[in-house]
């Protein structure tokens, strides 16, 4: 069986979307060109999609056209080691998930401890936010709130008015033992997101947990959010003006 044929079965037992590079079909490094050659025809005969240099995938097609793979399966390479989760989709990737905007945008961001310089794969822009906590599967939708409210005012197509009441709405289901950890990754984000976690959770909450938050704050330094006392009456409490 040749290297084409061999190449084919594999494939053949993938999903749709799935990313997969020519280094998953290498046993020996000499057969780096033949696997090459062998994606790269697949592609041509419409077997296969490429993503980008190196990187394909078994398209999906329906009446509407091809399907493009998950943004997740996009750079799933970057977001998880040997199984080990190092980073997490953030950011413009999980606005209109959490219901803040319905732009899809082409800019995948991502968190992550280290971070690296912008590029490109396929049509996506890829981008990184540093992420100061360390991230496991547990707290990932807790930090993704954390970044929308660090971010509140770069949300495409949304207003502050419309991001705050959305986000007081997200903090609201979260359970008392979320609200809590959220509490305590907060504090490694910038004073102005804490200031505006807290004055979210004192709409919810006892103040038991907000003292926490205010005991982190400078209490003179003054955070410009304007309006946001028609949904956050007690924003004023933060210094948010």
């Amino acid at each position: 069986m040749n290297t084409t044929q061999l190449i084919t079965r594999r494939i053949e037992k993938l999903p749709t979307g799935q990313i997969f590079s020519y280094t998953d079909f290498l046993k020996e490094p000499r057969q780096r060109e033949a696997v090459i050659k062998a994606l790269n025809r697949m592609v041509e005969a419409g077997k296969l999609a490429k993503l980008s240099k190196g990187k394909y995938y078994k398209a999906e097609q329906t009446v509407f056209g091809t399907l493009e793979p998950d943004q997740y399966q996009v750079v799933k390479d970057l977001l998880e080691d040997n199984g080990k989760v190092t980073g997490y989709l953030t950011g413009y990737s999980v606005y209109n998930k959490l219901g803040l905007t319905t732009q899809i945008s082409n800019i995948i961001q991502i968190g992550k401890s280290d971070v690296r310089p912008q590029f490109m794969r396929g049509r996506y822009t890829i981008m990184f936010v540093r992420q100061k906590n360390v991230i496991t599967k547990d707290n990932i939708t807790l930090l993704q709130i954390l970044d929308a409210i660090r971010y509140i005012k770069k949300i495409p197509d949304a207003t502050l008015f419309s991001s705050t009441e959305r986000l007081l709405a997200i903090v609201k289901d979260l359970t008392l033992t979320d609200k809590k950890k959220m509490v305590g990754l907060s504090i490694k984000y910038p004073a102005s997101t804490r200031a505006l976690l807290g004055a979210i959770l004192d709409e919810l909450v006892s103040t038991d947990l907000t003292m926490k938050l205010r005991d982190t704050l400078n209490p003179v330094t003054v955070y410009k959010m304007p309006g946001i006392f028609t949904i956050l009456p007690k924003a004023i409490n933060w210094n948010i003006k």
